[in-house]
């Protein structure tokens, strides 16, 4: 069950997840099962899928989380785009559809601990114990006039999101395990092995993260026109900086490594400086999946 708060522009939603975080396999079959024109709270939901009633309402909640699915149960552009029979990365081979679905889950919105973490945590503290988060994510709470905080049930949320991000000893041995969390392989959420109880999110290169992944994040914004601040994407919410956790020198360099290249000659993308400050300018506005069909090929 999820709470959420009442005030639409200031909600948490915790739980949904029925304590499992995502498999590598879950995404493509809630995505098929969707499609045949199933829905998750069909009785032979079960027997389709597969899998147990409580697994049936975990890949419910993951498919809403990553964006695979809208508020009418219907699969979105972005779930069509990866899944489909034509999808691009439908059994997500590619570390880059990792970094894309990554993005949506803090983005999304839909289980706020992403957000929190990713975007206001490591603000205040790039090493934190799973008591700092629960400290920070009450008083996150307070704030915003969420009386429904129930420190059991973010907790229990905390546990699934370090098996979504860490592999433990025994699945790094394993390299075919099937239960390790689905996005392990990006490496954003570091554990110190001396001390299990510390983790951090350290801004690194992000060698493997595609600068159409980038580029991407930016057009998905409503509210991007065709230019917006180097600062503004290494600080805010929701932008490259955050969600990534990469360096504002590894950002610049993949931008400019974009404004450099032939494939992208047509949208008049350029770095410029005025007066110190940086902006990322298109002469014409692409549309999001236009720029990741770079990346993914026609």
């Amino acid at each position: 069950m999820s709470e959420t708060a009442t005030n639409p522009l200031n909600k948490l939603t915790f739980s949904g997840h029925e304590t499992f975080h995502c498999r590598q396999l879950w995404l493509k079959k809630g995505y098929d099962f969707v499609k045949k024109g199933s829905r998750f709270s069909d009785s032979e939901a079960v027997v389709l899928l597969g899998v147990g009633k409580n697994m049936v309402s975990a890949i419910h909640f993951w498919m809403k989380a990553f964006a695979l699915i809208d508020k009418e149960g219907n699969t979105t552009e972005l779930a069509d785009y990866i899944f489909s029979a034509n999808g691009r990365d439908p059994y997500l081979e590619d570390e880059a559809t990792l970094w894309l679905l990554h993005y949506h889950l803090v983005a999304q919105g839909s289980a706020s601990i992403y957000d929190l973490v990713f975007n206001q945590l490591r603000k205040e503290k790039i090493e934190f114990t799973k008591e700092n988060f629960l400290v920070f994510a009450e008083r996150k709470a307070n704030e915003i006039g969420f009386t429904q905080y129930n420190r059991k049930t973010v907790s229990a949320d905390f546990e699934v999101l370090t098996k979504m991000y860490i592999r433990t000893t025994d699945q790094a041995k394993d390299k075919e395990d099937t239960f390790s969390g689905l996005l392990t392989d990006l490496n954003l959420i570091q554990e110190e092995k001396k001390h299990n109880s510390l983790y951090s999110i350290p801004n690194e290169s992000r060698n493997s993260l595609p600068e159409e992944i980038i580029l991407y994040t930016i057009l998905d914004k409503d509210d991007f026109q065709k230019s917006v601040s180097l600062n503004v994407l290494a600080q805010d919410r929701n932008k490259a900086g955050s969600v990534f956790a990469i360096t504002k020198n590894a950002l610049m360099e993949k931008l400019d490594s974009a404004t450099n290249s032939l494939k992208y000659k047509k949208y008049g993308i350029t770095l410029s400086d005025h007066a110190g400050i940086k902006e990322l300018q298109f002469t014409v506005k692409p549309n999001k999946f236009e720029i990741l069909d770079h990346y993914y090929g026609n």
